[in-house]
């Protein structure tokens, strides 16, 4: 398995089709936002035997936060913990040291970010959001 921060080699189809098609929070994502979206994100492929079989995007300002989404394995390629090593790589990053906070939205895999030091809000009272109609 192999961990890439290439742009060049995502497969662009492959994540649009899993956003769209598998996952709760980017189903009415066109082709066009996930395109916008990883140009303007760093990326993070994961690869085996040369196939992408897993992705995440973080969305930062590289000096003070720093946004997780779209992380996704293909199910055949679950629990074998390739999550877990993406997610390494992601806060090994040296483009997002010294970071003042990270955030992300999960409905499922709370245990995988916990081990990561994510944790619920630490001052819910003081974050508020604009969202879409449609939004996760």
């Amino acid at each position: 398995m192999e961990i890439s921060t290439d742009k060049e080699r995502l497969d662009v189809e492959l994540i649009h089709r899993f956003l769209a098609e598998e996952s709760y929070w980017a189903k009415t994502r066109s082709l066009e936002q996930t395109r916008t979206a990883i140009e303007h994100s760093l990326c993070y492929g994961v690869y085996e035997d040369g196939r992408q079989i897993g992705f995440a995007r973080v969305v930062s300002d590289q000096a003070t936060f720093a946004y997780v989404g779209d992380v996704f394995v293909l199910d055949e390629f679950r629990g074998q913990g390739i999550g877990k090593r993406l997610m390494e790589v992601i806060v090994a990053d040296p483009r997002l040291q010294n970071l003042r906070r990270w955030v992300l939205a999960t409905r499922d895999a709370h245990g995988l970010y916990e081990q990561f030091e994510f944790s619920g809000l630490r001052y819910p009272e003081r974050w508020m959001e604009k969202t879409a109609p449609d939004a996760y």
